[in-house]
This record gives C-alpha cells, structure tokens and sequence, in this order.
C-alpha cells in the first residue's frame, strides 16, 4: 500500500473554498461526462454519525487535526471509464468491470473519500482519500495524526497549482492561475515564483491518500499509476477552482445545493448521448 499527502496551497480562506470546491465539482463532472461514460450521482444527502455503530454502512470515524466530525454532505456516486483508465488495465479487466464507485463524506474542513470497484476487485482495490482544510502555507506536519509507522512511509507532494502543465492535453489558457486574475477579489494573477509564501487570503488542502491495488505481477505498476493520476488530478482541478473564482464567489451554499442538483439531471442526460469527454488516460504524458 501507498500512503501519499498532497498539500494544495491556495489564495482564498478555508471558509470560501467550501463553495469553491463544490462549485467546481459540479462544473468539472460536466466536463468529464458524455457518450456513455462519466458520473452517476446515486446519493446527495445529509448524515449525521450521532448514535450509529460501526456496522452501519454509514458510518465512519472521522477525525482529523484533533478534532472528531459527526456531520455533514453524504455523497455516493458511480463513474463510468473505459477510456479514462490505462490501456493495460483495460485489456485485463473484463467487460463492464470499469465502473468505479466513490463515496464522500463531507464534514468540512475535513473531509473522507473511498474509492472502490466492488463488482469486480472487490476488497483488493480502494483509494481513501482524507482531505483537511487548514489557515496555513502547508506547513503543518500532522494535520492527519499519522501514527509513527505511517510517517515513515508518508510521502509529501507539494503541488504548485500556477507549476508547469505535464500535459499539453491539459492545457487551457482560461484555466492558467499565471493568467487568471479575478474581477470580484481582485486576486491573481499568480505569476511569481514565491506566491504561495506572500499572497493573502491563504489556506491549504492537506489530502492523503492511501492506495491499495492487489493483482498479482501488477500491483507496483498500478499503485504507481494511481498516485500519479491523482496527483495530475489535484493539480488540474485547483487549477479550475482558482479560475473560477467569480463563479463561485458569490455563490451561498443554497445556491450550491441548487446547482448540484440540477447538475445530477444534466449529468444522467449527458452520459447518454454526444462523445466521450474530459481527461483521458491517453493523455498523460510520461
């Protein structure tokens, strides 16, 4: 297993990236979704941890920075690949195997993901994903009360959201933060090599990830491909929350809430007709 921490620093206050993330969210699985692949939103409600057991499939104990979280936005959705995988995989895998699920418990500023294909790897496959939101530069050291042995493994990636594209693919002059600069804060753009030590408001999202994939002659190669989605991921989608900022800057949660689910109507339309959509695995570049 792999155990990775991205730390994501950005120029907004932790209270403003609550919207930001979900605005973005919502806007980016539009991106991702058309001709028969892309999300199913199955679930979008509150849950509350008060009174349930760990036997309730509900349940999950979510602590972090000290603090325990009981409530919050329950999420369940399912994504639909094929051609958002690497091409190995999908000459193993069989038909109708590429189905990922993900749940989300949103109990900001913490906030718990798990990611699994329970039709096909079953128990052999998850990605969790913790993600705490500090007031900070990324400087904190253990914002996720690793134990010992898990600081030893724990790998820390710094992701510079204004850095360099990996992929030409992912290029997108309006989602360059070197460009962007934001008519409502006037924040951007962020074109200095220190930015992330001099700009204000800031805050960072903490996200660590934990990687398991057992397939016997496979398992290295595709943790290893896994982390480096996901870091090719965090980097382009806090690339679109910054650029989006007048987007979702004026936006109160219930406006969230409406655009989330409006956004579930668009989507179930969407996967259904027009061409496949959003981030390949073709395009990352080695």
């Amino acid at each position: 297993m792999l155990l990775y921490e991205f730390r994501v620093v950005l120029p907004m206050a932790v209270d403003e990236y609550q919207r930001a993330q979900l605005y973005s969210v919502a806007e980016a699985s539009k991106n991702e979704t058309g001709g028969g692949e892309g999300i199913e939103v199955i679930a979008n409600e509150p849950f509350d941890n008060n009174g349930l057991t760990p036997d309730n499939d509900r349940y999950q104990d979510l602590q972090a920075n000290g603090q325990k979280f009981l409530t919050g936005q329950y999420t369940h959705k399912i994504y639909h690949l094929a051609s958002k995988v690497p091409t190995f995989i999908r000459l193993l895998a069989p038909k109708g195997s590429l189905e990922i699920h993900e749940k989300a418990w949103n109990a900001y500023p913490y906030c718990r993901t798990v990611i699994t294909n329970p039709d096909y790897m079953k128990d052999n496959f998850f990605i969790n994903i913790e993600s705490m939101h500090m007031p900070d530069r990324g400087h904190s050291e253990n914002v996720h009360n690793l134990s010992e042995e898990d600081l030893k493994i724990r790998q820390v990636v710094y992701i510079d959201i204004a850095g360099k594209v990996r992929s030409q693919a992912d290029y997108k002059t309006e989602w360059d933060p070197k460009l962007y600069k934001s008519q409502k804060t006037g924040r951007g753009p962020l074109n200095t090599p220190d930015w992330r030590e001099t700009v204000t408001p800031v805050m960072c999202a903490y996200k660590l990830v934990r990687i398991k994939f057992k397939w016997w002659g496979l398992q290295t190669k595709v943790e290893k491909v896994v982390q480096k989605q996901e870091e090719r991921l965090f980097f382009n989608f806090h690339r679109q929350v910054f650029c989006w900022t007048d987007e979702w800057y004026p936006l109160t949660m219930e406006d969230i809430r409406e655009l989330e689910e409006k956004t579930k109507k668009e989507l179930d339309e969407a996967r259904c007709k027009g061409s496949v959509r959003g981030t390949s695995a073709k395009d990352e570049s080695d």
